[in-house]
């Protein structure tokens, strides 16, 4: 419970700080189109990291351990590790096969929701 608060934290922090980079030290350095891809990383970063808080808080109102909600968070973090980080890394690289990785990412958040989802038919 409380390392998915934590997490959700450290990420909610991070991605403001993330935004805020792309706003006004990428712009103008990077194509429009690198700086949309850097803007839909942040975005799902963002949205990202309230869930883990809502995970951490899932599991507290619980009150037993769930496995479902526990792979389902881990699943939402290497969403943002492979979605937002993929990006994060093609802007700044300019490499654009980075982009190969982010539909992981994508489905990495798919089955995390889902198993959320679950948990929430399951215990509540």
């Amino acid at each position: 419970m409380k390392l998915f608060i934590m997490l959700g934290s450290i990420n909610m922090a991070l991605a403001v700080a993330i935004g805020a980079f792309g706003a006004h030290g990428l712009a103008g350095k990077v194509t429009e189109k690198m700086l949309q891809n850097w803007n839909t990383g942040a975005h799902y970063h963002i949205i990202h990291a309230l869930v883990l808080l809502v995970i951490g808080l899932l599991m507290s109102k619980i009150n037993e351990p769930s496995s479902l909600l526990n792979i389902g968070g881990w699943l939402i973090v290497a969403g943002i590790l492979f979605f937002s980080g993929s990006l994060y890394a093609m802007v700044l690289t300019g490499v654009k096969t980075w982009g190969a990785i982010t539909p992981i990412g994508g489905v990495a958040f798919i089955a995390g929701w889902i198993l959320v989802a679950v948990t929430a038919v399951k215990h509540l």
